[in-house]
């Protein structure tokens, strides 16, 4: 569960949409055949849209999760800091 409150998750929502909305238009650009370099610049658009909206579920999950699974310290305490890492890594090898 991302630890974001309605209107951070009305937020993502509306950047999904768009994220959406912009790949539709990069698959026409690909039909369309248009310029090699306005598709990848579109591409590159679209990664850091998408990168944008990690960070932010991953804010919400620090703020959230993990800060709750502190405060109640033990096992719970350690098994969400290894998830932490392992998610980090995940989102820093994308780059």
């Amino acid at each position: 569960m991302a630890h974001l409150d309605e209107e951070e998750q009305r937020e993502v929502l509306n950047r999904l949409a768009r994220i959406e909305g912009q790949v539709r238009g990069l698959g026409r650009m690909v039909e369309e055949d248009k310029y090699c370099v306005d598709i990848l610049t579109q591409i590159s658009a679209i990664t850091k849209a998408l990168d944008a909206v990690g960070l932010k579920i991953l804010d919400g999950h620090v703020h959230g999760c993990v800060r709750d699974a502190m405060v109640g310290g033990g096992k719970e305490a350690e098994a969400k800091t290894a998830e932490l890492m392992e998610a980090v890594e995940r989102f820093a090898r994308m780059r």
